[in-house]
C-alpha cells in the first residue's frame, strides 16, 4: 500500500490546522466546533448527494491528527463518524457499554447496538479529562434504528487513534521546546544524552505508529472487500500503536518538564488528559493489543 497522502489530503488538514490554531483552546469544551462545521469538517465523510464532501476515511486522517494536535475538546471524532449515518443529527456521541463521552454537548447519542437513543438521561462519571467527560446513559424513549454500526466503531476507533498520533507529536514538540530552553549545570537540559535519548525515543514510536493508523483506515474504506477479521486486525494494531506512542509521549513530556509539568501554570495538562482519555476510549490498549495477537497467533 502506498502511504504517502495527496496533496488535497494535506492541504484539508492544513486548513483544519490553521482554523483550530486561531479558534481552538483546550480549555473551552466547544471551541472550534463552528468553525470547522463551516469548513465542512464534519460532513466530510457524507455523500456529495446529500452535501457533504464525499470523503473516505484515509482522506481525513491529516485532519484528524490535527485535533489531537490541537486537543479539541468535545464527540469530534464520534460526529464525523454518525454523519453519514445520520446526516442531519448535528453532533454526536457514541453509547459504548452504557457510557457516552461528551454526551452533554451532543446532538444525539448513537447507541453501538443499531439505533440512536431518544429522550437520554444522563449521570456524569468521573474522568481524568475535563475535555473528554464520560455520562453513564439511560433512554427514555426508543430511537432512530441505522444500519452499519460496525463500521461506525471502526471509523471512531481509527479516528482516536489519529488524534492520539496528534497529541503525540504535539507532546513531543513541546517536550523538545522545553529541552532547548531549560538548563541545568549551565546548559540546555537537551544538550544531555539521557533527554536525547527519550525524546528520539518519542519520535521513533510515533513514525512507527503513524503508518499503522494510515493502514487501518485504508482497511476501514475497504470493508466490503475485506474479510471483517483483516479489518478488526488493523484497527486494533493502529489503536494499540497509536496509544502506546502518545503514552510513552505523555511520560517524556512529564520526565522533561519535571513537577512543573503536572501545575497549572503549563497547558502540557490539556494532552496529557487528553492522552490518558483517547488511550481507555474503544478499547485499551491492553485490549487491542491482545486481539492483534489473537488475529496472528490464534487464540
Amino acid at each position: 500500500m502506498n502511504f504517502t497522502f495527496t496533496d488535497e489530503q494535506l492541504s484539508f488538514g492544513a486548513a483544519v490546522r490553521e482554523v483550530l490554531r486561531d479558534h481552538c483552546h483546550p480549555s473551552d469544551r466547544g471551541s472550534g466546533w463552528k468553525q470547522l462545521a463551516e469548513l465542512g469538517f464534519f460532513a466530510a465523510l457524507v455523500g456529495e448527494e446529500a452535501g457533504g464532501l464525499g470523503l473516505s476515511l484515509i482522506d481525513v486522517i491529516p485532519a484528524l491528527e490535527e485535533t489531537g494536535r490541537a486537543a479539541m475538546t468535545g464527540p469530534v471524532v464520534e460526529t464525523l463518524a454518525a454523519a453519514p449515518h445520520l446526516p442531519l443529527a448535528g453532533r454526536a456521541s457514541l453509547l459504548v457499554d452504557g457510557v457516552a463521552l461528551d454526551a452533554d454537548l451532543a446532538e444525539v447519542v448513537v447507541d453501538v447496538a443499531g439505533h440512536s437513543v431518544a429522550s437520554p438521561v444522563l449521570e456524569p462519571e468521573p474522568g481524568v479529562d475535563p475535555g473528554r467527560v464520560p455520562f453513564s446513559v439511560s433512554a427514555v424513549g426508543p430511537g432512530e434504528a441505522f444500519a452499519g454500526a460496525d463500521l461506525l466503531l471502526r471509523r471512531v476507533t481509527v479516528g482516536v487513534s489519529a488524534q492520539l498520533i496528534g497529541v503525540a507529536r504535539a507532546l513531543l514538540a513541546r517536550s523538545v521546546d522545553h529541552a532547548k530552553t531549560r538548563t541545568q549545570f549551565g546548559r540546555p537540559i537537551g544538550a544531555f544524552q539521557a533527554v536525547k535519548h527519550q525524546l528520539a525515543d518519542v519520535a521513533i514510536a510515533v513514525e512507527f505508529a503513524a503508518p499503522l493508523v494510515h493502514r487501518a483506515a485504508l482497511s476501514v474504506d475497504r470493508t466490503a472487500s475485506l474479510p471483517p477479521s483483516r479489518v478488526d486486525r488493523d484497527v486494533s494494531a493502529a489503536k494499540a500503536a497509536a496509544g502506546e506512542a502518545a503514552a510513552l509521549a505523555a511520560r517524556t513530556a512529564l520526565q522533561v518538564h519535571g513537577a512543573i509539568g503536572y501545575t497549572h501554570e503549563l497547558d502540557l495538562r490539556f494532552w496529557l488528559a487528553r492522552t490518558w482519555s483517547l488511550t481507555a476510549a474503544y478499547g485499551t490498549t491492553a485490549l487491542h493489543r491482545a486481539r492483534v495477537t489473537e488475529a496472528v497467533f490464534g487464540a
